[in-house]
């Protein structure tokens, strides 16, 4: 550099030396790009979460003949694995199409193979899910939809705890503030909630309910954190790619179980279509959709905004709930979604995100450059939703800011 001027060393061509500003400024406005970009995706994935999830317990509901369902659940979880692996395929055959030249190909046996053996862990949580997703039918016969979506809201709490515990995720005292008002808000709403003296299989519906209520809450946080683990160690694999064998692993397990219940019960049983109707075509369609989108939840968001995205469903269950079944709007369902809604504000707000320690009087900070993508999208993970604590470093961040 001479003179404020900069010659490039093959056709000596002298560009002006960008000043420090300058460069500062040019850094700022693509960082601000790169994190509108995330707030539009975020948008999106809740909103589109919020209409799904909150579909899914009013479809459940629409299921039921007599207060029980004519049809076996496992056959609408393998049903909806199915689909989902359907959708998969087709993803990853169009993924395929439009690869760029000198990418490895994504239908290549080797390449199927190895990405097998990296995402095997992806097992887990679909076993997790399949129990889970038997659960949502069997909470239904103890509880209206909106009461449902309501005690779906004890999952974040679970999910904290075991980031806290798993992936070494730290919460502000806020945010734990955030976390005991949002079961206040729930159980504000859980008052009278439960029928009185009605029993089923000998025991009391209360002490039942809140059995399967512990399960219903546990499996599925479980399942969401290690699922959410298991994608973004294998970041640089397609999403398309890695949705086939999640949704394959929770095919066979559903499969698993009608074949169990068919040893049982007898041959009868494998009729997987026999007691469907157009509500359950409609539920299997949400359920893959719903799992559809929650993977890219885990993989390019959060799992704690997953599960406050899916709070936001509430009022849309209640109110649907109450137009088309007749169920009533309490004052405590109001009071206890509003007690809700201020947790969720609280627990995102700016104010409340965990301070940087400071270590000899300097920040310590993470050059995520020179790191491998897997350990960087890992480091991401564990930090969670709030984006502003910890910046996620993307492959067009990696591009130079100014010409050279």
């Amino acid at each position: 550099m001479k003179n404020g001027m900069i010659e490039c060393s093959v056709c000596h061509s002298k560009l002006v030396s960008p000043t420090t500003r300058g460069v500062a400024r040019a850094y700022d406005r693509h960082k601000s790009n790169v994190s509108k970009k995330q707030h539009v995706l975020n948008l999106l994935l809740v909103v589109g979460d919020c209409i799904l999830v909150g579909l899914q317990p009013i479809l459940v509901y629409m299921s039921k003949v007599d207060g029980r369902f004519m049809f076996s659940p496992v056959s609408v979880n393998f049903l909806t694995e199915c689909a989902k692996v359907v959708f998969a395929v087709v993803m990853l055959l169009f993924q395929a199409r439009h690869q760029k030249v000198g990418e490895k190909p994504l239908l290549s046996v080797s390449t199927f193979i190895q990405a097998a053996r990296n995402n095997a862990l992806l097992a887990v949580p679909a076993l997790l899910y399949a129990i889970n997703n038997y659960l949502k039918f069997t909470m239904q016969l103890y509880f209206n939809p909106a009461t449902v979506k309501m005690l779906s809201n004890l999952k974040v709490l679970v999910i904290a705890v075991l980031l806290k515990m798993i992936m070494r995720r730290r919460f502000s005292v806020i945010q734990w503030e955030a976390l005991a008002l949002l079961l206040i808000g729930i159980s504000v709403n859980q008052l009278r909630s439960l029928p009185g003296g009605a029993t089923s299989l000998g025991l009391p519906v209360t002490t039942i309910a809140y059995i399967y209520t512990l399960v219903f809450v546990t499996v599925p946080s479980l399942a969401s954190v290690y699922n959410e683990y298991a994608l973004k160690s294998q970041f640089d694999t397609s999403i398309y790619l890695q949705n086939l064998f999640l949704y394959g692993y929770g095919a066979i397990f559903n499969f698993l179980a009608i074949l169990g219940i068919a040893i049982f019960k007898g041959p009868s049983s494998l009729d997987i279509l026999q007691g469907h109707s157009k509500a359950t075509m409609l539920l299997i369609c949400n359920n893959a959709a719903q799992g559809i989108l929650s993977s890219f939840f885990f993989k390019y968001a959060d799992t704690i905004l997953k599960k406050y995205s899916s709070t936001v469903a509430t009022i849309f269950t209640g109110i649907a709930s109450a137009a088309l079944f007749g169920h009533t709007l309490t004052m405590n369902f109001i009071l206890g979604i509003s007690i809700v809604f201020i947790s969720m504000h609280q627990f995102f707000s700016p104010l409340s995100k965990v301070k940087e320690e400071q270590h000899n009087g300097k920040l310590e900070l993470v050059d995520f450059q020179d790191n491998h993508r897997s350990k960087e999208t890992f480091i991401n993970m564990a930090a969670g939703a709030n984006e502003e604590a910890t910046h996620r470093v993307g492959s067009d961040e990696r591009q130079p800011l100014l010409p050279t």
